[in-house]
């Protein structure tokens, strides 16, 4: 009987110590959260069905065209303001006046015919100087006008600064040897030498592989061209003023200009 009783008991004990169902466990778990205060939610995260379409952006059939850029007609440069006021000033060296006389009405004529501004040198400052006037059509005339005699007094021949008129991806850059390489005395000279090459050699080869034109003065290197030529003629350049020999500096440019042809 004892024996009997205990069964009872231990099954007893054992249909109360059994798990309760999960249902019971949320809402329990609900209660407590709501009892402190923490009002959590369980969101279940819905299944896609095959074949269901991904949510996305609502496309629209029959929507307006896209709007085309908007194509405006040039301004005048007296709708911008350039005015009588508006001056460039070009200082220019003793060495370059006789070079500026001779070749005066090849640089009047550009400017004063096809940019309509005014020029004139001043004798008591040695100045070349540059005026908008009512005739200027073009508000980037002026600056055009200033590259090109700049251009001249470095050094440039007339036709190819003549060039940055015509042009507009045409750009002057200078420096010096001494920017690359802290060179003096016989170091230095050398250095120029290797830039010109014997006869102006290895100067022209570099001009006609990156299509610049390069003006050595002194210790001062100028180079009148487009943006990616003036670097390959700069690279050379440097090339050469840290000692690399000439062949090697003409198979790196040639190499390099060749990858510019064929990716353009």
């Amino acid at each position: 009987m004892a024996d009997a009783e205990g069964l009872r008991l231990g099954s007893g004990g054992e249909d109360r110590l059994a798990a309760p169902p999960a249902a019971a466990m949320e809402t329990q778990a609900a209660s407590e959260a709501g009892a402190s205060g923490e009002g959590f939610t369980c969101v279940r995260k819905r299944k896609r069905r095959v074949g269901e379409p991904r949510e996305g952006p609502m496309e629209t059939g029959g929507g307006p065209p896209p709007r085309k850029r908007p194509d405006f007609p040039p301004l005048r440069g007296d709708a911008l303001g350039v005015g009588k006021n508006e001056t460039r000033t070009i200082s220019v060296p003793a060495n370059r006046y006789t070079p500026l006389k001779e070749n005066w009405m090849k640089i009047f004529t550009p400017i004063v015919e096809h940019l309509q501004l005014q020029i004139r040198f001043n004798l008591k400052t040695r100045n070349v100087e540059i005026k908008t006037c009512k005739e200027t059509k073009d508000i980037a005339a002026l600056t055009k006008a200033a590259d090109f005699v700049k251009a001249f007094i470095l050094g440039f021949q007339v036709e190819d600064a003549l060039a940055l008129i015509r042009l507009d991806d045409l750009f002057l850059e200078s420096f010096e040897v001494t920017d690359v390489k802290p060179l003096n005395g016989d170091h230095l000279s050398r250095a120029i030498g290797r830039i010109a090459g014997k006869g102006g050699k290895t100067k022209f080869t570099i001009e006609n592989v990156t299509r610049t034109r390069i003006v050595l003065a002194d210790t001062k290197v100028h180079i009148l061209g487009s943006f990616q030529n003036i670097k390959m003629a700069r690279t050379a350049i440097c090339n050469l003023i840290l000692g690399s020999p000439p062949s090697k500096v003409y198979g790196n440019i040639r190499a390099v200009a060749s990858r510019a042809a064929e990716r353009f």
